[in-house]
């Protein structure tokens, strides 16, 4: 049986800009951190997969000092883990005030997926409440509801990892021939090609960058009725329109 996979961050939602950054900065100023975040500081943070990883990138003697945070390692996991729940609350916050929208296509495809019968999965590096939070706010809770969900600390190693690939697989029951990732950055590419798994790309507001060479398409995104999409790469069996349909993406997997 298919089964498509999508990222979340940057792929349901655009959620950097909107939602992941202003949570972030929100979190330091509750906790009197003396940290801000811009657009351009954030962009640099991404390479980092998760939130917690994010957050414990902080922690350089320098900061810890002028934080006047602890120096024992035990004491520090357990300030980021704190600081990092604040952080996923703020977002879902801030995704239930309708403040992240999302991306074209997702619905409608999500619809033509599930009335061929594909499997339907969502693997990200984010907190499972966050992903919820988004999936369920993109898709509605009807959709939302046939969605496995692969998230946060649920493996060891995150995107470029593919262990949340692997895992996502095993637990599906499928091969990787039967598999096609949705994914918007070059970590979250690596992580899909580790795992043997074809994947899609529809670049971000902070991926747009990126090398995707090991793609088989690269669009600006699935498109919709009324918001034609551009294809930027296309390596795959699929000839695209304005808008992504199933079987372009069964052709991805040929």
């Amino acid at each position: 049986m298919p089964a498509l996979i999508f990222d979340c961050d940057g792929v349901l939602a655009d959620t950097e800009s909107d939602g992941h950054l202003p949570a972030f900065n929100q979190t330091f100023a509750e906790f009197g951190l003396p940290v801000r975040w811009t657009p351009a500081t954030y962009a640099a943070q991404l390479q980092f997969s998760g939130g917690k990883e994010r957050l414990a990138n902080l922690l350089s003697a320098a900061f810890v000092q002028a934080a006047g945070l602890p120096t024992d390692p035990v004491a520090q996991q357990a300030l980021v883990a704190r600081w990092h729940r604040r952080k996923t609350a703020i977002f879902a916050k801030r995704v239930a005030a309708g403040l992240v929208s999302g991306r074209p296509g997702i619905v409608r495809l999500v619809d033509a997926a599930l009335d061929a019968g594909w499997l339907l999965a969502v693997a990200s590096a984010s907190a499972e409440p966050s992903v919820r939070a988004i999936l369920t706010h993109v898709v509605g809770p009807a959709r939302a509801a046939h969605f496995s969900v692969f998230a946060g600390d649920i493996v060891a190693q995150k995107k470029p990892a593919p262990a949340i690939y692997q895992l996502t697989l095993a637990r599906l029951g499928i091969t990787p021939a039967e598999a096609l990732v949705i994914e918007d950055s070059r970590q979250g590419l690596l992580a899909a090609v580790g795992a043997g798994l074809r994947c899609l790309i529809t670049p971000s507001s902070y991926t747009r960058a990126e090398a995707f060479d090991a793609a088989v398409l690269v669009v600006s995104h699935l498109g919709d009725p009324g918001t034609p999409m551009d294809v930027l790469v296309n390596r795959s069996r699929a000839v695209p329109g304005a808008m992504l349909t199933l079987r372009d993406l069964a052709a991805c997997l040929a």
